[in-house]
């Protein structure tokens, strides 16, 4: 089994969550695929941004906030 770091963006309102996760990859046809551990930090992020919690989001990775831009 190999194992592979990658980054995953979690958007959710104006908010995005750049967060470090570790694919597993191995020989059958789920891979590559999350561990529990990383699907559940991904979920608390989430949970974490759709309630406005930017303290805890950020502990789990990178927070950034959208903007629209005006288009001429």
């Amino acid at each position: 089994m190999k194992h592979r770091k990658k980054s995953k963006y979690v958007h959710e309102g104006q908010y995005v969550a750049e967060v470090d996760v570790e694919l597993l990859e191995d020989d059958t046809g789920w891979s590559p695929y999350l561990s529990v551990e990383d699907a559940c930090k991904l979920d608390d992020v989430r949970d974490a941004l759709r309630h406005g919690d930017l303290e805890s989001a950020a502990k789990y990775g990178r927070i950034y906030e959208l903007r629209p831009v005006a288009h001429q």
